[in-house]
């Protein structure tokens, strides 16, 4: 008892060093008061798929790290903004996680997707063995970018979740090829063919029957991940509350980025500080139990979620976003445009309607973008040191 009281007020003491501030705490879109929501904000963080560390897991590759401390940093932080859109796809965001409670064969679906084991969607084996073919060697360091580009492809074999994966590069998010992305499974001949079909035309004139609205899917669902540089060595101040504003729109996945070399999930802010999940803690790798049930405490962080000051982050950051419906996507289109208007932000990345012409045409389904140009970005977006040479006076 005196053990179970003494974790209970440790946990109670370290959550009252979230600072008792005025200022809302906002995670992934929601909002919260720190004086009246505490139970509700450690809920919503421990309720995020944590992806940590792992040792003891079956050899990448068959011969391959048989644990990805020291390297798989990034590669967790993008399981688990993944993890976070896989969430909100299956289970919704306003989905909690209560420990010792039975959860639904969703949620272990969502969970066995990361397992780290070769046949898991994407599982640590998956996204270090898909990066070989965008430069990395297995046990080589990411960047935001490669693991964005990575889990792009890997989506491709998820037909559960049936996502469309978009990336936008060069700071602009081309309206048209998302919904040209997002519309690919219209029952028509090429989406541009129908672009005026509403719901209300389609259906109109068909019996309403069970699962007709699943084969006349209009919108794939979007994950869209923009990798940034916010600065040369260190974040511009002026993009901090374009920053933040993407905390509070409601199809949030967070930002992955951190300090260079060593990244962390964003998942909100508090005042002039992010909030994070930290990947860097080693855990042993998890078996699956009898009839096939996951013991799933350690993927979730039960202790208040770690703080940085925003001053402090790596300029290389991805920033994701998650709309389930059109809707949500021209919702989320709206509020960048308002975002442009805000006074003392300045836009992180442009929003244009169709692509400018000074760029290349790219093909929708070309997953591998050629050697050269893998090179180029990751060049351009990875923060690794030998990137800067920094010139003591």
């Amino acid at each position: 008892l005196f053990l179970a009281t003494l974790t209970y007020d440790t946990l109670r003491f370290e959550y009252e060093d979230f600072p008792e501030t005025k200022e809302p705490v906002w995670i992934l879109g929601r909002k919260y008061s720190v004086f009246t929501e505490k139970e509700e904000i450690l809920l919503d963080v421990t309720s995020r798929l944590w992806f940590t560390y792992r040792k003891n897991f079956p050899a990448i590759g068959g011969t391959g790290p048989t644990s990805d401390t020291g390297w798989g940093c990034m590669l967790r932080c993008g399981q688990m903004i993944f993890a976070q859109a896989l969430v909100c796809r299956h289970l919704g965001r306003d989905w909690r996680w209560i420990k010792g409670k039975r959860q639904t064969d969703n949620y272990f679906n969502v969970l066995n997707a990361f397992i780290d084991k070769k046949d898991s969607y994407y599982s640590i084996h998956q996204i270090a063995q898909m990066g070989v073919g965008e430069g990395k060697s297995i046990g080589q360091w990411y960047g935001p970018n490669t693991v964005a580009q990575v889990l792009k492809k890997l989506a491709t074999f998820d037909t559960w979740s049936s996502l469309a994966v978009h990336i936008a590069m060069d700071n602009t998010v081309v309206m048209e090829e998302i919904r040209r992305l997002c519309q690919s499974n219209l029952p028509c001949a090429g989406a541009a063919a129908c672009p005026a079909l509403e719901s209300d035309v389609l259906y109109n004139g068909y019996p309403e029957e069970p699962g007709l609205r699943d084969r006349l899917v209009l919108w794939k669902p979007l994950v869209l991940l923009i990798p940034l540089r916010l600065g040369l060595t260190e974040i511009n101040e002026a993009y901090i509350e374009t920053l933040k504003h993407c905390f509070m729109m409601p199809q949030s996945l967070g930002v992955i980025g951190g300090k260079p070399n060593s990244a962390h999930y964003f998942i909100g802010y508090v005042g002039e500080e992010l909030i994070y999940l930290d990947p860097h803690t080693t855990q042993p790798a998890v078996e699956p139990g009898d009839g096939g049930c996951l013991p799933d405490e350690s993927f979730h962080c039960q202790h208040p979620p770690c703080r940085m000051s925003i001053a402090e982050l790596d300029p290389s950051i991805a920033v994701g976003f998650f709309c389930n419906t059109e809707a949500d996507f021209n919702d989320w289109c709206q509020q960048i445009k308002k975002l442009a208007l805000v006074r003392g932000a300045l836009p992180m990345f442009e929003l244009v309607e169709r692509q400018p012409s000074h760029f290349s045409n790219p093909d929708v389904l070309n997953l591998t973008p050629d050697s050269s140009d893998a090179d180029r970005l990751e060049r351009f977006f990875d923060s690794e040191d030998e990137d800067f040479e920094i010139l003591s006076l």
